[in-house]
């Protein structure tokens, strides 16, 4: 579906060098600090930014030698892209029915109702859930085998992410082959619905893990500094001294728990696993 090799693209001061791989079926998160590339990645798979190396391959071709229908197949939400705020959501189907053959405007207008958008406001007078809503239906509303979508949730209270999250679940369920790539800072998000995430700092992929592994054998362990001195760290990845002691991440959170029963060894949430990979020390 999505394969990048060495994509690199650099500015003054940054140099994105990325691999990566999507396959149909599935839903990627790519998560990072702000500025780590996720944004610039996302414009070199859509053809906005031209990378200076490195190949970009969609549903088995080269982006370059992408025709018209095999961009139609995309779908896209980026945080600082969207419809003309002069225009309503009426004007907006007039648009996707002429630039898009396969637009579904039934599915859209019934969306349009159930999501609570008015087709006959500007959208520069939408709300910010109600613009994000929007961004996301016209992405998945011409029937496009994949979706790339930059921070679609951000800024959302909880209803308007859950019903944009529903929307997503919904376009994956209808066809099997179809396939997302999603970046989000809001941990949650990835978590209930990302297959496999990537991991992306300074310009580089720096992990990749799937989701339910992430959920199931990693760790955090917290301990002072007498026990970490009698820890078997084989299976610490990362460690970060903390004002009580120290927490470590673990991919072998089994066998700590059966080996050190009076440690305290906790499942890693989302943001626990970001953080320790981003600030603690690497073993």
């Amino acid at each position: 579906m999505l394969k990048l090799e060495h994509l690199k693209k650099s500015y003054p001061g940054f140099l994105l060098d990325c691999s990566l791989s999507i396959e149909p079926g599935q839903i990627t998160g790519i998560i990072g600090p702000n500025g780590a590339g996720k944004s610039t990645m996302f414009k070199s798979i859509l053809g906005l930014v031209h990378p200076d190396s490195g190949s970009i391959r969609l549903f088995g071709k080269d982006l370059r030698e992408l025709q018209d229908v095999d961009r139609a197949k995309l779908g896209a939400a980026l945080a600082e892209t969207g419809l003309s705020g002069e225009l309503t959501v009426e004007d907006a189907v007039r648009i996707l029915r002429a630039f898009y053959p396969a637009f579904d405007e039934a599915f859209f207008r019934r969306k349009c109702d159930e999501l609570g958008l008015p087709r006959d406001k500007q959208i520069k007078n939408f709300s910010t859930g109600m613009k994000a809503k929007l961004k996301v239906l016209v992405a998945v509303s011409h029937k496009a085998q994949l979706l790339i979508l930059d921070e679609p949730t951000a800024g959302l209270d909880v209803l308007a992410r859950d019903q944009t999250l529903s929307l997503l679940r919904e376009y994956m369920e209808q066809d099997d082959q179809r396939a997302i790539l999603i970046s989000s800072h809001i941990s949650n998000d990835l978590e209930s619905i990302c297959d496999d995430f990537y991991m992306l700092n300074d310009g580089r992929i720096v992990f990749h893990e799937d989701t339910d592994k992430l959920m199931s054998d990693y760790a955090i362990i917290k301990l002072d500094e007498e026990q970490l001195s009698a820890l078997d760290q084989r299976y610490i990845l990362r460690r970060l001294k903390e004002n009580y002691g120290y927490r470590l991440l673990t991919d072998q959170r089994r066998y700590y728990r059966e080996n050190y029963p009076n440690l305290v060894v906790e499942r890693a949430s989302m943001d626990e696993f970001i953080m320790l990979m981003l600030k603690g020390e690497a073993l």
